[in-house]
């Protein structure tokens, strides 16, 4: 009976462990392709908190390169092309 608690524990936590790693495998493919938009929006933010004026230009350019590339189709080989030759 004893045995039966322990494997239907083990269950559970394997579950949990392949629902998290599932989320963090969809954080790294949000990341690498708005990553470069997500820095400069931060650094946005800082220069704004700091009492500076924030420069938007490179933050509204990146996210327009990013939905460029979201909508273009390609294949495993050509996928992180443009992140490499940067």
């Amino acid at each position: 009976m004893n045995s039966i608690r322990n494997t239907q524990r083990g269950q559970g936590m394997m579950e949990y462990i392949i629902i998290v790693a599932m989320i963090a495998v969809a954080a790294i493919g949000t990341y690498s392709l708005f990553g470069k938009t997500i820095r400069n929006q931060t650094a946005g933010m800082a220069d704004e908190l700091a009492g500076k004026k924030a420069a938007t230009d490179k933050a509204i350019d990146s996210a327009a390169l990013a939905r460029g590339r979201a909508e273009t189709t390609k294949g495993m080989s050509e996928y992180n092309v443009e992140n490499d030759q940067k």
